[in-house]
């Protein structure tokens, strides 16, 4: 199937479009709500994250790979990608980036929390990974459409909270899915059948648990290093093709 780059990228380029709406939106009603209700709002969007988290994370339930248990192997994956991150120092490097953007901006406030939160919670997550496929592949957006409608809402709750930081993530999204579809259009024999390929299933359970991690930091009930996690996705199925042949 030949297509073109826009049905390859249609779907990521609404999702940014949404995140920037939503942005400029939660911009406007920021200085008019009350500080309880910003908080009210962050909570929500919280709640809803941790929801997200475990119904993803459930899915590393199908992962099997032999004798080997989905949860097993996103044990591993979590912990090992963990000490990568660390070692690389992720966190440090993603509100570095954070930081650049706030002096550049003059952002204020809650700029790198907000620019980190929203990048993580549009760029982690089932709909980011299968949507991305399917665009790429069979130029089918509509996964991607869904996850931009949900990505416009939070992304309003946060800017209302978190400034304008939130913002700057749509060029997170628009090269970390676009990257991910163009590379699904050049890989379309190894995934058939990305929504019940076991490998997609442990990425998606492992990133769930990164995503109830983010909902915990939304929270406040404790501080979660997300993006030290984030070497987790690549290495997850690593591990499942691993415990496959030895099996």
């Amino acid at each position: 199937m030949d297509l073109s780059l826009w049905a390859k990228l249609d779907g990521t380029v609404v999702n940014v479009a949404t995140v920037l709406a939503g942005s400029l939106l939660g911009l406007l009603l920021k200085n008019r709500l009350p500080e309880r209700m910003q908080l009210a709002i962050v909570q929500g969007v919280g709640l809803v994250t941790l929801f997200i988290g475990f119904t993803m994370a459930s899915a590393m339930q199908k992962a099997a790979a032999g004798a080997v248990s989905g949860v097993v192997l996103g044990l591993l994956s979590l912990v090992l990608g963990g000490l990568l991150g660390e070692y690389l120092g992720l966190e440090e490097r993603l509100e570095a980036m954070g930081d650049l953007l706030k002096r550049s901006v003059g952002g204020a406030g809650g700029f790198t929390e907000g620019f980190v939160a929203a990048s993580l919670l549009f760029c982690i997550g089932p709909m980011t990974l299968i949507g991305s496929i399917n665009n790429g592949l069979l130029g089918d957006p509509n996964l991607l459409f869904v996850k931009a409608t949900l990505d416009g809402l939070s992304a309003l709750a946060l800017s209302a909270s978190f400034g304008v930081g939130v913002t700057f993530s749509a060029l997170v999204v628009l090269l970390y899915q676009g990257g991910l579809s163009l590379l699904a259009a050049s890989a379309a024999s190894v995934l058939p059948d990305p929504a019940g390929d076991p490998r997609v299933l442990l990425v998606t359970g492992v990133g769930g648990l990164m995503i109830i991690g983010l909902g915990i930091n939304l929270l406040k009930l404790s501080r979660i290093r997300v993006a030290s996690f984030l070497p987790s996705i690549f290495i997850a199925p690593l591990f499942w093709l691993l415990a496959k042949v030895l099996s």
